[in-house]
């Protein structure tokens, strides 16, 4: 028997019917992580653990800019995916196309990222994480380039065109925020990191809901409507060339020392060690990720078809509040960036990754039902106050999908399970977006929102099944995933750990 099959087997029998407790990190950060079944250790057990040496491990302050200026970036982008479906009605007049040429303004950002995703994925595993950005932010200011000439009534095509080359940088954006907070945030504050990446894009969607509309009123004069359109694509085409600018000058590829010992260990793999695609296969034959892939699919599909046609359903009830409907959608997102930094917290504090994230699906179900039988009452402060109960869960499930998903797939790429999950969500806001605007048309906004519900409670089911499809230390499944071997100058045996 080969010295790694000792190991592993003495592992093995060390745990015994002990219920480890699942930490992202190696095993010398934090000692042995075990849960309190184990009150006693054996020495083989000890022996091992010796083998994991401590390596030198810093966090900078540097970290907290590299979050920002990645924020702002997603913050850019996101503005421009909904500038122009709040004021639908507005656009739908000024370029003289009917509501479905205004969806897939929208719709394009879905659409592009399926068949880049891989790719995409593949270069953030291969170039890193700064090429990656540095890409993703000039496409950005390209294409918002592009829109500054498109404020003429007979340029539809052009400014698709533009807004589809904006779409491209949204594959660069969606995988990063778990990928950048286990590069340079430490383990206690790694899903905070994440919330807080996730926020940059929530901040431009509330932007999104909140400027165009001020910025783009509804007058009857197309000179006029010309000139404020063409004010909003310059202000968006400045903000992008800053932050493109910024994303130059200050983001890093990652710290000089690594901000933990997990880290530490993963920088000790050589690039011929780790294949790609075997990583999209393992993360396909797991059960309980590809569980997440669907839920999380369905719950953010039925926020990006909801945030697309907002302004639709709120105008069929609301007459000429395009304004409310901005705001409406501003507190669908403010609420939800609050739950997401909550969320965010709560990992980190509690690390019940399974338990959070079924609850919130749970909650986030009921808010869809609530908003969706009090929309047509025909009081206003009410459709704000269950738009901000939906948003809270609903968006604050955003980055509790990502960090469920590494926590399953540990130590596969971050940037891997993230990008399938948003995969999943693009594929879904399609389906629900085209759906659910043809049910509005025929039947009403309460079906259409009804059709959403049927599929949040599809979701809830499938999450409640993870709980019971994880892998278990009483059953056949491993307890110890052995995903690296690699030997240092001094010949010791380093392994990165999975608990189940």
């Amino acid at each position: 028997m080969s010295s790694q099959d000792e190991l592993s087997h003495e592992w093995m029998d060390s745990l015994g019917n002990c219920s480890p407790r699942k930490e992202r990190t190696g095993l010398g950060e934090y000692g042995h992580p075990l849960g309190d079944d184990c009150d006693t250790l054996e020495p083989s057990f000890v022996d091992t653990a010796q083998l994991f040496p401590l390596m030198e491990t810093k966090l900078y302050k540097r970290r907290w800019v590299m979050l920002f200026v990645f924020s702002c970036y997603s913050m850019s982008n996101a503005f421009m995916w909904l500038q122009y479906g709040i004021i639908s009605n507005i656009f739908m007049r000024f370029y003289s196309i009917d509501s479905l040429a205004i969806d897939w303004l929208s719709m394009i950002y879905f659409l592009t990222y399926i068949p880049l995703i891989l790719p995409v994925m593949w270069l953030l595993d291969s170039r890193g994480i700064r090429d990656v950005v540095v890409v993703g932010s000039a496409f950005n200011c390209i294409g918002a380039w592009i829109k500054t000439s498109t404020a003429n009534s007979n340029m539809f095509a052009m400014t698709f065109f533009g807004q589809f080359v904006c779409s491209v940088a949204t594959v660069y954006i969606l995988g990063i925020p778990s990928r950048l907070a286990s590069l340079w945030f430490g383990q206690q504050e790694v899903s905070t990191a994440c919330s807080i990446g996730v926020l940059g894009n929530q901040m431009g969607i509330a932007i999104g809901f909140l400027v165009p509309p001020i910025l783009v009123p509804n007058v009857d004069d197309m000179t006029e409507l010309a000139y404020h359109i063409r004010i909003m694509f310059y202000i968006s085409a400045g903000v992008a060339t800053f932050i493109f600018v910024l994303v130059i000058i200050v983001f890093q590829e990652r710290p000089e020392l690594p901000p933990t010992q997990a880290q530490a260990q993963a920088r000790s793999i050589q690039p011929d060690e780790y294949s790609y695609m075997a990583s999209i296969f393992r993360l396909l034959r797991n059960k309980p990720f590809m569980l997440l892939v669907v839920s999380y699919g369905l719950n953010v599909g039925c926020f990006y078809a909801i945030s697309t046609l907002l302004n639709r359903m709120i105008i069929e009830h609301y007459p000429g509040e395009e304004v409310n409907a901005g705001r409406i959608g501003l507190t669908i997102v403010i609420a939800g960036m609050a739950g997401s930094l909550i969320c965010g917290i709560w990992l980190d504090k509690t690390k019940t990754y399974k338990q959070t994230t079924l609850v919130v699906y749970v909650l986030s179900l009921v808010g869809m039902l609530v908003y969706a039988f009090t929309l047509n009452l025909g009081h206003l402060w009410v459709v704000f106050v269950t738009a901000g109960v939906l948003g809270f869960f609903m968006t604050g499930y955003l980055p509790l999908g990502f960090e469920f998903a590494v926590e399953l797939t540990y130590p596969e790429s971050e940037g891997t399970s993230s990008g399938l999950l948003n995969c999943s969500a693009q594929i879904f806001g399609i389906i629900f977006t085209i759906s659910q605007g043809k049910i509005i048309d025929k039947w009403g906004t309460l079906a259409g929102n009804i059709f959403l519900c049927i599929f949040l409670l599809i979701g809830t089911v499938m999450t409640g099944k993870i709980l019971t499809s994880a892998p278990c230390p009483r059953c056949n499944s491993a307890v110890i995933m052995l995903s690296t071997w690699n030997r240092t100058e001094n010949n010791k045996i380093l392994l990165i750990l999975y608990y189940c």
